[in-house]
């Protein structure tokens, strides 16, 4: 999926790409972060992901990780209207 219009970004508040979103079985937001750790921008590849660590938590509590670390990407360029 494209968000060619940014409608989707603008609603979450997104300021980055790839900016993750995870949500509990409410719908309430309970991750946004990073998907795993990078060293000098390359991503570390051991172990699972942050991003799956915090979605296999929020399926089994119903609560995302306490702590949480932003995304690290490029900054969203904004259309004008």
């Amino acid at each position: 999926m494209v968000d060619e219009t940014q409608e989707v970004a603008r609603t979450y508040d997104a300021v980055c790409t790839p900016d993750f979103f995870g949500y509990n079985k409410d719908l309430e937001l309970q991750y946004r972060g990073r998907v795993r750790e990078l060293k000098k921008l390359i991503p570390v590849r051991d172990g699972d992901s942050d991003l799956l660590k915090a979605m296999t938590q929020i399926a089994e509590t119903n609560k995302g990780p306490e702590n949480q670390i932003p995304s690290a990407g490029c900054g969203i360029k904004w259309k004008t209207n």
